[in-house]
């Protein structure tokens, strides 16, 4: 990872206690900081809080695959296309597609001219938070409520007892977002699916034959409602997501705090498959970590409330199986930003602007993620995804 800017390393911890910010953006994500960073580059200041304590307060997360009309657009309009190419993972758009049994059904070299180049997630976000001037984030401010003061502005309160009160509020907050309940009352439900997430470092020294299975850049295997799904990370590490279609109450009742535990819990799931994927899990480094897929209902959408919206998961949250949901973050941010700067001194107009082309595409890359889940971890989920990419090709 890049070393970050003081933007990124000035803790402010009374910095929101009774305090006016003209704009104010709750979550330091792709959505908020592409957001700050096209406004940054459009003449207009805007704060950024969010819950970690520091930009290194937890890891980032695996590599992304960063769509040319999404992604790559906002990048564009950020002004950071150039420094993000120098990011991507070189042969990170490979692709192999094995069976339960382990027999390689299908491979795609990266020739470098795919449209969807891969990124560690942790240095795209560097390089936003990088991008911005000093003290734009305020770390360590985990909002707890917001409300509307009339005439389109609202007050959001902090764990650590402070208030801000802005003139425009956007929520980036993510999944569990405190600022939806501002204009819409949906919430999350549980997929089916849940992840169990494991990395094998260092994999062409310590871990060869999981190298060899996985290749370059993404892995997937399928079979009986249930897979692998992996990354070889920019480290020369393995980043694997087991996935399996469970109630919401299996991950729970395990012990996740012993890996070895949680790592035979999840591979009696796999009886029968074959050793080198069990490898994935059984040879893991480091924690096992557990996570219930969600999503918000496909179309989510709310009336235009003065002085508020919302950005990336906190508008629209979807399952991953469509690789939308960072790119979707990142042109959320970045549509908003050229729609401020657009209408100067006309706040709603701007958000109107806005919300009326986020609707629809949140919609289509809901509905495309929900379908690809039902594909992914139907009965005939490997003979379905292996045609789709035959068609592709």
């Amino acid at each position: 990872m890049t070393t970050p800017t003081p933007a990124a390393t000035t803790p402010t911890a009374t910095t929101a206690t009774r305090s006016h910010h003209p704009i104010a953006i709750i979550g330091a994500g792709l959505s908020g900081l592409t957001l700050a960073r096209v406004l940054h580059v459009n003449g207009i200041r805007a704060a950024v809080f969010d819950l970690e304590a520091s930009p290194s307060a937890r890891t980032q997360g695996g590599m992304l695959d960063i769509h040319e009309d999404s992604g790559q657009r906002a990048l564009r309009a950020a002004g950071l296309h150039d420094a993000f190419r120098r990011l991507v993972h070189v042969g990170g758009q490979a692709l192999r597609i094995v069976d339960p049994r382990g027999v390689l059904r299908l491979a795609e070299e990266d020739d470098g001219t795919g449209e969807r180049p891969e990124v560690d997630r942790g240095q795209l976000r560097d390089l936003l938070l990088d991008s911005l001037p000093a003290g734009t984030v305020h770390w360590g401010h985990k909002a707890t409520g917001a409300r509307a003061l009339g005439g389109g502005r609202h007050e959001v309160s902090f764990a650590d007892g402070g208030t801000i009160t802005t003139d425009l509020l956007v929520g980036a907050d993510g999944a569990w977002s405190r600022i939806r309940p501002l204009v819409s009352s949906a919430v999350p439900a549980y997929t089916g699916i849940s992840f169990v997430e494991t990395d094998l470092r260092e994999a062409d020294v310590r871990h060869p034959v999981s190298a060899a299975l996985v290749g370059g850049g993404f892995f997937l295997c399928l079979g009986d409602h249930k897979g692998f799904l992996a990354h070889r990370e920019a480290d020369g590490g393995l980043h694997v997501y087991t996935a399996l279609r469970v109630g919401a109450d299996w991950l729970d009742s395990i012990d996740f705090t012993e890996p070895e535990v949680a790592k035979k819990a999840v591979l009696a799931q796999f009886d029968g498959w074959a050793e080198a994927l069990r490898a994935l899990v059984a040879d893991a480094d480091g924690p096992v970590v557990p996570r219930h897929i969600h999503a918000l209902p496909v179309g989510h959408r709310w009336d235009r409330v003065p002085g508020v919206t919302l950005l990336g998961d906190a508008a629209h949250l979807m399952s991953p199986f469509a690789g939308e949901g960072a790119n979707l973050a990142m042109l959320d941010g970045a549509e908003l930003g050229q729609a401020i700067a657009a209408h100067p001194g006309d706040t709603e107009a701007a958000l109107a602007a806005y919300e009326h082309a986020l609707f629809p595409r949140g919609a289509a890359a809901a509905e495309e993620s929900a379908a690809s889940l039902a594909t992914m971890f139907g009965d005939t989920a490997l003979q379905d995804v292996l045609a789709q990419f035959t068609a592709h090709q």
